[in-house]
């Protein structure tokens, strides 16, 4: 997949359609990959997260309608990702895109980890405790380290900070399951250095 431009003055929601474009294009039609502990997926959501938001029916009948929905709800607005596109969308892009892949809350995750790693002990802003979820003491941080490290040169270490922290995981899942192995080449070939 090619990089994108989100450029810095995309609003919100122009970026949420964009990246959801973006992944359901990235993950394509229906797919049953038997090393997947998943299951059936269409357009990247399992058939799991489709039967708790009242899907019944097979999952190769899913809608994209239904797809994009999911995407905006469970991996934009619950996680509050557009609070963080507000500050900077790249940032909310690998959020967003390992929230899709991992789980929101492991983004958040990495997100507040790194965060915390970049705040020279306390001096530039608090400590975060990791706990998935973007509240007030998250945003206050990340404005904090971006007043400190400046917005472009800051927001390009905070990324590459992200990245380290996805392509360490995707690894270590590899490594502790080896039937991973079979989506680990493409894990590292699509997912990282996607909002670069």
């Amino acid at each position: 997949m090619k990089k994108r431009d989100l450029g810095t003055s995309a609003s919100g929601e122009v970026l949420a359609e964009g990246l959801i474009e973006a992944v359901i294009e990235r993950e394509g039609g229906y797919v049953d990959h038997p090393a997947d502990r998943g299951g059936p997926t269409r357009f990247g959501i399992t058939q799991a997260v489709a039967r708790q938001h009242g899907w019944t029916e097979a999952m190769r009948d899913f809608p994209r309608s239904e797809a994009v929905a999911i995407y905006k709800r469970l991996f934009w607005l619950r996680p509050r990702l557009d609070q963080v596109a507000r500050r900077v969308p790249r940032i909310a892009a690998e959020l967003f895109d390992t929230g899709v892949n991992m789980g929101p809350g492991v983004a958040v995750t990495f997100l507040q980890r790194a965060l915390t790693a970049l705040n020279r002990q306390g001096k530039d802003y608090p400590d975060l405790t990791p706990d998935g979820r973007i509240g007030p003491r998250t945003l206050e941080a990340l404005d904090g380290y971006l007043a400190a490290r400046g917005e472009k040169g800051g927001e390009t270490v905070l990324l590459r900070a992200l990245e380290a922290l996805q392509g360490e995981r995707y690894l270590r899942l590899a490594e502790r399951r080896p039937a991973n192995e079979a989506f680990l080449y493409g894990w590292l070939a699509n997912r990282l250095g996607a909002h670069a």
